[in-house]
């Protein structure tokens, strides 16, 4: 439950918006003589609390009960104990690279915070550094050029992050660089939430805040890469495997 807890944290003004006017709507049906307005203002706020409902529990089955962080879904494609290099990129919240160096003492893994994310700037993310402390050897990146060798990575591992750079030239220029360091046999792993369907049905214009399909691999092909392996790791978000 700890990432849905900051989950909340990240959005109590919107959840408490939602029910302030869900409780706006309920309390003016009782002063409506019409049938037809007052079964109207009942079911759209009965439709906000359900939707406040719907993304907090579609939250907990993507962060806390899923495959997303505990990259299970891989085996058979990358071994981290055999592998000599990573990057793990996020955009200012790590679970995951402590549990990495714990797992796997012998990973050469570089932690990187894509510079300027929208997240810096949230009053929840010194929480979210207190439940995951930033890793100490952390370092800040820009998107278009990336601090590493040519070809000296075996793994790109980036979870929920990329939506962060928002331009799609960036984005192009990111999966560049990550192509450039990357090993002849290496492999690039993005998780992301997709705008599609069931992401507006429990997120709602939240879904905005993600890019679509289309997006991502018109972003990938252009910096020469090919999508090898899509698949759901849950409803609501896919991994993406990239050589």
């Amino acid at each position: 439950m700890k990432i849905t807890k900051l989950v909340i944290l990240f959005n109590y003004q919107k959840i408490l918006l939602g029910l302030i006017v869900s409780a706006l709507l309920f309390g003016l049906s009782f002063y409506i003589n019409s049938g037809m307005f007052v079964l109207a203002l009942r079911i759209l706020g009965a439709l906000i609390i359900l939707n406040i409902m719907a993304s907090l529990v579609a939250s907990y089955i993507l962060y806390d009960n899923s495959d997303l962080y505990e990259l299970k879904s891989l085996k058979g494609t990358v071994d981290f104990g055999k592998t000599k290099s990573a990057i793990l990129v996020h955009a200012s919240f790590d679970p995951l690279s402590k549990r990495l160096e714990e797992k796997y003492p012998n990973l050469n893994l570089t932690v990187c915070d894509i510079y300027g994310n929208r997240h810096e700037h949230e009053k929840g993310i010194e929480t979210s550094k207190q439940i995951f402390p930033p890793n100490p050897k952390e370092i800040k990146i820009s998107p278009e050029k990336l601090p590493f060798e040519d070809k000296s990575q075996d793994v790109i591992l980036a979870l929920t992050s990329l939506h962060e750079i928002l331009d799609h030239e960036q984005r192009v220029l990111f999966f560049k660089e990550a192509k450039r360091i990357l090993k002849n046999d290496g492999v690039i792993i993005v998780s992301e939430q997709f705008r599609d369907t069931t992401n507006f049905v429990f997120f709602n214009i939240g879904a905005f805040h993600f890019l679509s399909q289309k997006q991502w691999k018109k972003a990938i092909s252009s910096a020469d890469l090919r999508i090898i392996s899509n698949q759901k790791i849950t409803p609501f978000a896919n991994m993406l495997i990239l050589k």
